[in-house]
């Protein structure tokens, strides 16, 4: 595909008006923001790119482009990220946001998926069929993510929108270092260690006054 047309792709796939409904989820950080663990805009880019560099981001670029690359069947890969879910609440969002994403993008044709995926599996299936890059694509889908988590980090006052411009700035770098790796790695380099972010996931599950739906 021709690179102009494959930017404009991605770009509506992964908007914020595409709808996936990924700005009803915070993916633990609401509970990270009642904990009083992200406060500001410092603390925002520590944790962005702790997810980033070894949590839930650098496992769902790590299955998005095993997906892309098809190392393993679209299906089996599915149940792997499903399986890496963590809480129930994450495990809905990817299912959901997953779903969601083939259903829209289904109106750019054939979009290659046999069956509902987890969000970075569709993605990844997507990409594939509709032949665009893989570095690109890894690229995208870790930015929304950023974006979409300091979408919630200004709703949740931890800062502003020139906070959050800078908070996207400063771990532009990371992601695109670690979308750089995720391209070149296998299924067995999957894994995590940001416990925190796990916790706060599991911890919004009983949190009494939320606005997300994780």
């Amino acid at each position: 595909m021709a690179e102009p047309a494959s930017l404009a792709r991605l770009m509506a796939w992964l908007s914020p008006v595409f709808p996936t409904g990924g700005f009803a989820y915070s993916a633990g950080l609401e509970s990270a923001v009642d904990d009083g663990l992200v406060t500001d805009a410092q603390r925002l880019a520590a944790w962005l790119s702790a997810i980033i560099e070894s949590g839930s981001l650098w496992n769902d670029l790590v299955l998005l482009s095993a997906t892309h690359r098809q190392l393993e069947p679209d299906h089996a890969l599915g149940e792997l990220a499903e399986a890496l879910a963590v809480g129930a609440e994450r495990h809905r969002e990817t299912r959901d946001q997953g779903r969601a994403f083939l259903e829209a993008a289904g109106a750019w044709g054939d979009t290659g998926a046999q069956a509902p995926l987890p969000l970075p599996i569709a993605v990844g299936v997507a990409s594939r069929h509709h032949q665009i890059a893989l570095i690109e694509t890894l690229v995208a889908f870790g930015q929304t993510v950023v974006s979409n988590q300091c979408q919630v980090a200004i709703r949740l006052s931890v800062c502003g929108q020139t906070g959050a411009a800078k908070t996207m700035a400063s771990v532009e770098p990371i992601l695109v270092e670690t979308a750089n790796r995720a391209a070149k790695v296998e299924i067995d380099d999957l894994g995590g260690c940001t416990f925190l972010t796990d916790q706060a996931c599991l911890r919004h599950e009983t949190l009494e006054t939320r606005l997300f739906l994780s």
